[in-house]
C-alpha cells in the first residue's frame, strides 16, 4: 500500500489479566488476514510457554496490520501488545509511549478491577485517547449497562462510544476495527526529516545479534543507513529492517509513524538502552526524544547458581534478559553459604517469578533464589543516610539513629461480603485504611496504606484466598515511614548463618524466628552432639531449637558383670560428646538454604 501517515494508527490493549485481551488480539489478527486460520493458534501473540501455561501476558509484541475500512480507504494498524499484571507496568509504559490511542477492554462480568484503573491512568498520563471495549458480551451473567456506569463512576470515561464484543465467539471484532480507525488519532506530521526513533523494546537473537523494536518519530529508516544511539553515543550501519506481521519481515524501509525493528550487528547487550533514541549519525538529532522515567526496582532478592560452575551462564543468561527486561536491576554478590551469585531487583514478586522461571528454562539452569526483601533507609550518626536491602551489609546499631521503611498505597477492589476477611488480613499485614468507597450495588474499593516489604510475599495470594478469587488490587509506591525494623540473626551451633539472617519489622520477628527455627532442625540431619538452633536478635535470643544428638549404645557390648563398668565407658562417651561439641562443627546442607528460604518467603 502507498505510504499515508494519516492511514496509520498506532494502538495498545489495556486490560486486567483474563479479561481476554491475548483473544481480542488474536480475533484481530485474524478478521486482518494477517494470519490465516491455518497457521492460528491461541494466544499466538504469546510467543513464551510460561505465558501460554499461566495465562497472561509478559513481553510486549507489537505487530502491524493492514485492514480496509468500512469507508474504503486501507489503512495500516500497528498494535503493541501490552501486560495486564500490575508488576509489568514498566512494559505497558514503555507500548503506550509508542501509541496515540488504546483499548481499554473490561470483562462484561467482572467489571473494572484494580490494575486496568492503574493502566488506563498510565495512558492519560501520555495524552492516549482511550477507546472502550466490553468483552464476553455473549455469558450468562454479562452486565453490560452495570459495566458501562462502572466506567463512567470509577475511571471517569465516556461511554457513549463503547463496543461491545465477544472475542471468543468472534462477535463485534470489527466493530472495534472501526473504533480504532475512528477514535484513535493519526500520528503527528513531524516538523523536519532528521531521524527520530524511540525503542521500545528489544530481543537477542542468536545469528544477528540485538534486535531493537522501535517506533519510528522523524525521518526515514533504511538499510545500509549510518545510525547513532544517543544513550550511549556509539554508531553502527543498518543491516536490516521490518515489520511484525506477526513474524519478522523485512521492509525497504521504515516511515514516521510506522512501528518495527531494526538490526545492526549489536552483540553487546551493554549498548541498548531502553527508552533510547535512534538518529543518523550524519545528521544526528539535537537532543533525545523525552525518555521514560527510570524505575527503580522495589523487591531485591539474591540469585545463585546450585553449582559454581554455572556462574558465567547465569552471568550470561541475566545480560539477555536484562535486554529484553529493562525493569531488571543486576549487580554481583558473593555469600559466604551459597558462594558467588548475583543480587536482582524486580518490581515486585511475579516479576521475580517470571525472571526466575526463563533463567531456569530458556538457559537451562540449576539455580536458587534468596527470600525477597525491600530497600531500608538507615539514618545514621552525623546525617549520613544509607540504603540497605540485604541482612548482610546491616550497620553497628550503635551507629543508627532510626530506620524508614518504604510504605505503598493500594487500592484494592472487592466484593461487600469479604470485607471482613480483608480487614483481617490486612491486619496482619499492619495495613491503615484510608477510605472506603462504594463501587456499585456489590463492590467496594478500599484504599489502604501497607509497609511494602508486607505486600511483596504473598498479599496477593491471602487476598484472593479470603475473597473466593475475586478481590483484585494494585499498588505504588508512597514514600519511607520511620519503622522499628530489627535484623534477625540465625545462630546454629554459636555460629551466625548469614544467609538466614533478615530484616524485618520487630512485631514479626518472634513468629519468623520460631518458624526458620523449627524448619531447620527438621532439615538439619543429626550430629553426635546436641545442636542448638537459635533465633536472635543483638544479644537477645527470642527462638530456640535443639538437633538431638545421634545415640550410640556403648554399654551393648557390656553382658553383665558390674555397673562400674558399664558407668566407665558412659563418662568416657560423656567426654567426647563434651570435646565434640567445642571443636565439632555443623555442615548444613543445600537443600536446607532452599527449605528455609521457602519458610522466608511465606
Amino acid at each position: 500500500m502507498t505510504y499515508d501517515i494519516k492511514k496509520i494508527r498506532n494502538f495498545s490493549i489495556i486490560a486486567h489479566i483474563d479479561h481476554g485481551k491475548s483473544t481480542i488480539a488474536d480475533r484481530l489478527l485474524e478478521i486482518t488476514h494477517t494470519l490465516e486460520k491455518r497457521q492460528m493458534q491461541e494466544q499466538v501473540l504469546d510467543a513464551m510457554d510460561l505465558e501460554r501455561e499461566r495465562g497472561i501476558t509478559i513481553k510486549a509484541h507489537p505487530v502491524t496490520m493492514y485492514y480496509t475500512g468500512r469507508d474504503g480507504i486501507r489503512y495500516q494498524i500497528n498494535f503493541i501488545d501490552t501486560p495486564g499484571h500490575v508488576d509489568f507496568s514498566y512494559e505497558v509504559s514503555r507500548s503506550l509511549s509508542a501509541c496515540e490511542g488504546a483499548l481499554l477492554v473490561v470483562d462484561a462480568v467482572q467489571g473494572v478491577q484494580a490494575q486496568s484503573m492503574a493502566n488506563v491512568y498510565l495512558a492519560l498520563e501520555r495524552n492516549l485517547e482511550i477507546v472502550p471495549v466490553i468483552n464476553k458480551i455473549d455469558l450468562p451473567a454479562a452486565d453490560i449497562e452495570g459495566v458501562k456506569k462502572q466506567i463512567e463512576d470509577v475511571i471517569g470515561l465516556d461511554t457513549k462510544h463503547t463496543t461491545h464484543c465477544s472475542a471468543k465467539m468472534g462477535i463485534g471484532i470489527e466493530d472495534i476495527l472501526e473504533s480504532i480507525l475512528r477514535f484513535v488519532p493519526a500520528p503527528k506530521e513531524p516538523e523536519d526529516n532528521i531521524l527520530r526513533a524511540l525503542v521500545f523494546d528489544s530481543h537477542y537473537d542468536v545469528y544477528r545479534g540485538i534486535m531493537m523494536y522501535v517506533r519510528v518519530m522523524s525521518g526515514n529508516l533504511k538499510k545500509g543507513a549510518p545510525i547513532k544511539l544517543m544513550a550511549t553515543n556509539l554508531q553502527y550501519d543498518v543491516l536490516e529492517v521490518g515489520v511484525f506481521c506477526p513474524h519478522a519481515k523485512p521492509v525497504e524501509e521504515l516511515r514516521p509513524g510506522e512501528v518495527g525493528y531494526v538490526v545492526a550487528n549489536i552483540r553487546n547487550t551493554q549498548e541498548v538502552k531502553i527508552g533510547d533514541t535512534v538518529t543518523s549519525s550524519r545528521y544526528p538529532c539535537s537532543e533525545p526524544l523525552p525518555g521514560f522515567k527510570l524505575i527503580k526496582p522495589v523487591v531485591f532478592a539474591g540469585i545463585y547458581p546450585v553449582d559454581s560452575n554455572d556462574f558465567e551462564s547465569l552471568k550470561e543468561g541475566l545480560a539477555k534478559l536484562k535486554l529484553n527486561d529493562s525493569a531488571l536491576y543486576v549487580e554481583q554478590e558473593s555469600s559466604t553459604a551459597l558462594g558467588f551469585g548475583f543480587r536482582c531487583g524486580f518490581l515486585g514478586l511475579l516479576h521475580l517469578e517470571i525472571v526466575f522461571e526463563r533463567l531456569q528454562r530458556e538457559f537451562d539452569l540449576d539455580i536458587i533464589a534468596t527470600a525477597p526483601s525491600v530497600i531500608y533507609r538507615f539514618h545514621l550518626g552525623g546525617g549520613e543516610v544509607i540504603e540497605i536491602d540485604n541482612a548482610a551489609h546491616y550497620p553497628d546499631p550503635a551507629s543508627i539513629n532510626f530506620i524508614e521503611e518504604p510504605w505503598v498505597t493500594c487500592h484494592i477492589i472487592i466484593p461487600q461480603e469479604y470485607l471482613g476477611a480483608l480487614m483481617a488480613l490486612s491486619m496482619e499485614k499492619r495495613g491503615i485504611l484510608g477510605k472506603t468507597e462504594t463501587m456499585d450495588a456489590t463492590r467496594l474499593i478500599l484504599t489502604y496504606r501497607f509497609p511494602l516489604n508486607e505486600i511483596v510475599t504473598d498479599f496477593n495470594d491471602k487476598l484472593k484466598s479470603v475473597s473466593k478469587g475475586y478481590g483484585s488490587f494494585d499498588y505504588e509506591i508512597d514514600g519511607y515511614t520511620k519503622s522499628d525494623i530489627v535484623k534477625l540473626e540465625i545462630r546454629v551451633n554459636e555460629e551466625v548463618i548469614d544467609a538466614f539472617s533478615c530484616l524485618l519489622h520487630r512485631s514479626k520477628s518472634e513468629y519468623k524466628g520460631r518458624a526458620i527455627c523449627e524448619k531447620l532442625i527438621e532439615v538439619i540431619p543429626m550430629q553426635l552432639f546436641k545442636v542448638p538452633v537459635q533465633a536472635a536478635i543483638g544479644g537477645k535470643i527470642i527462638a530456640r531449637e535443639t538437633i538431638k544428638a545421634q545415640g550410640k549404645n556403648v554399654t551393648a557390648k557390656c553382658y553383665g558383670g558390674d555397673i562400674s563398668r558399664k558407668r566407665k565407658l558412659w563418662e568416657k562417651q560423656k567426654e567426647g560428646k563434651k570435646r565434640m561439641k567445642e571443636i565439632g562443627k555443623v555442615n548444613i546442607p543445600q537443600s536446607a538454604f532452599m527449605d528455609v528460604l521457602k519458610v522466608q518467603g511465606s
